[in-house]
């Protein structure tokens, strides 16, 4: 590593930690949750908040997106929602002199930050509206190509699944999230520190500290930070090791997974430790980092069949052995 490089790790560790200050005046015991949504934003990638109502994702998004300086829009996702609600029309347009001609309007899509909030209440044809944005940073209407912004990022919040009035996320769709971010209830103390901070008079404004030119800056940065062989061949040796056609998983592996993780999955961890140990001050991703995010990035991409279902195996425990045989630390939650 340069020294060069060395020094702006170092100012933009300064910078995030900033960031997280401010988000944290906005979303209170959090920590780890925001760590993740910001590791998604470094990584360039998306990100899936699950979680119960009312657990702070849409204000968590909102505060992002006004802390890291992104244009943002935001997409209530609900059963009647069409693709062009997200995508955009054409519209037939006549001009002073009685020509007619087809005038694009842009939808919402067309932002650095989109908010796709309950994006699990929307029909799958409407969720898979954003499988190309997504993926290739455009969208095609009407055989057009139209390139979205720079950066563009999709923080979508979900409710659980078994909940009524929601649809499962396509394989497809769920593979582009770089990472799952389960969001679960407070403790006591913290729920007592919302409840003053949120009730008052008073609340809390987050300040801008990066704009998203330094956004995009930054996320080049993580892709210049070294990676140890070893930390390599541990992402490799994790996620193919959750793959039951692989010819080394375990019996475990083979008897109660239906489908594992595939490239994507080992491209977005190897991308997400090394924003991880940005945001925590580190020069260099560790194992720590790989056990960290194992969950995160592995949970979507994986899924148990129906006898494992059945028999009340779970894929949380699952992949926290697979962590541990591969790192020597557990997953963490």
């Amino acid at each position: 590593m340069t020294s060069k490089l060395a020094n702006e790790i170092d100012a933009l560790g300064v910078k995030l930690a900033d960031a997280k200050t401010q988000i944290a005046t906005r979303v209170i015991g959090q920590e780890r949750v925001v760590e993740l949504a910001m590791i998604a934003l470094l990584s360039g990638g998306h990100g899936l908040l699950v979680g119960a109502p009312g657990l702070a994702k849409t204000r968590l998004v909102e505060t992002l997106g006004v802390v890291m300086g992104l244009d943002g829009k935001r997409v209530q996702f609900t059963p009647d929602l069409m693709p062009s609600d997200i995508l955009g029309s054409e519209v037939l347009e006549t001009s002073a002199d009685g020509t007619r001609n087809f005038l694009f309007i842009k939808g919402p899509v067309f932002s650095q930050l989109l908010m796709a909030d309950e994006i699990n209440r929307a029909s799958p044809r409407t969720q898979s509206a954003l499988l190309q944005a997504m993926q290739e940073h455009r969208v095609t209407i009407a055989g057009q190509e139209y390139d979205l912004p720079a950066p563009f990022h999709v923080l979508a919040t979900q409710n659980p699944i078994e909940q009524e009035g929601t649809y499962p996320l396509p394989e497809a769709q769920l593979d582009r999230f770089l990472l799952q971010i389960d969001v679960g209830m407070p403790d006591r103390a913290t729920e007592r520190a919302i409840l003053e901070a949120t009730t008052g008079a008073d609340e809390a404004v987050a300040q801008p500290v990066l704009s998203a030119a330094e956004l995009i800056a930054a996320q080049q940065i993580v892709r210049q930070m070294p990676v140890g062989e070893a930390v390599v061949e541990a992402i490799l040796d994790l996620v193919r090791s959750a793959r039951p056609d692989e010819a080394n998983a375990s019996d475990t592996v083979k008897e109660l997974v239906s489908w594992g993780p595939g490239p994507r999955a080992a491209q977005a961890l190897m991308l997400a430790v090394r924003a991880r140990a940005l945001v925590q001050g580190n020069l260099a991703p560790s194992m720590d980092d790989v056990a960290a995010l194992a969950q995160p990035v592995l949970i979507h991409r994986m899924a148990l069949g129906f006898g494992a279902r059945a028999q009340g195996a779970d894929l949380r425990g699952l992949i926290a052995e697979l962590t541990n045989k591969v790192t020597g630390a557990e997953a963490a939650a």
